[in-house]
């Protein structure tokens, strides 16, 4: 069956960095688009980037600028490299992966999404 497990997620201070990783399993990876999603206490599931099978990817405008996504077909893994962390982005964060291809027009959507992860939490300090 379709498996996602997350790594990568730690306590850090503001300013820092970190990557996360999504190892897949159960499903043709390269086919897929691939996605990571956010869940802060008390807030809603929000998409913050994800990536097609063909390379073309879809941010959050807001987060676009300190966070890159990729993926790398042949580890059937799925990448976001995050930097200069603000306490604000301090949440569980979610691969998800989907045979559909994505709107580009847009941050990808909760509902974009079939199969989901168990989560990571990253925690940012000041």
């Amino acid at each position: 069956q379709v498996q996602l497990v997350e790594s990568g997620g730690a306590s850090v201070q503001a300013g820092g960095s970190l990557r996360l990783s999504c190892v897949a399993s159960g499903f043709t990876f390269s086919h897929y688009t691939v996605g990571w999603f956010r869940q802060a206490p008390g807030k809603e599931r929000e998409g913050v980037a994800a990536i097609q099978s063909d390379g073309a990817t879809s941010y959050s405008q807001f987060l676009k600028d300190r966070f890159t996504i990729s993926r790398d077909n042949a580890k059937n893994s799925l990448f976001l490299q995050m930097r200069n962390l603000k306490p604000d982005d301090t949440a569980t964060y979610y691969c998800a992966a989907d045979p559909r291809g994505l709107r580009l027009d847009r941050a990808p959507q909760v509902a974009d999404f079939l199969h989901w992860g168990q989560g990571t939490q990253v925690a940012v300090s000041t």
